[in-house]
């Protein structure tokens, strides 16, 4: 089993879809990995040389990955709600971010419905 950036990838999967396990990583940026590092990506994960899965390594080092790109993320949600943009005041309430109606869904980012009390008339 390779790990890469300090995730195991699975054995069993091709190339192409076992790098999407990094968080960061989809499946164009993938092909691209593999593209640079001459891989093919139909090849299974277990059938990797040590010179290609240091390849792939050397080819993902170069773009902002797993620990890294989450710290960005949310340094830049921090970023947002200490300039008190519209963004950033919206994740204080615990709201929606991007513009979506909140009277009747948001539940992910609302949490579960409390119920006020004589509301049905």
């Amino acid at each position: 089993m390779a790990r890469i950036k300090g995730v195991d990838i699975p054995d069993n999967k091709r190339v192409e879809i076992a790098l999407t396990y990094i968080h960061g990583i989809g499946r164009s940026l993938s092909n691209t990995i593999l593209k640079a590092a001459n891989v093919d990506k139909d090849t299974k994960a277990k059938d990797l040389t040590t010179e290609q899965v240091v390849a792939i390594r050397d080819e993902v080092n170069k773009y902002l990955t797993e620990g890294e790109l989450r710290r960005e993320v949310n340094m830049n949600i921090k970023t947002k709600m200490e300039i008190n943009s519209y963004q950033g005041t919206r994740h204080k309430k615990g709201l929606p971010v991007r513009g979506q109606r909140t009277n009747r869904n948001a539940r992910t980012r609302k949490g579960k419905p409390k119920t006020i009390a004589n509301k049905k008339k």
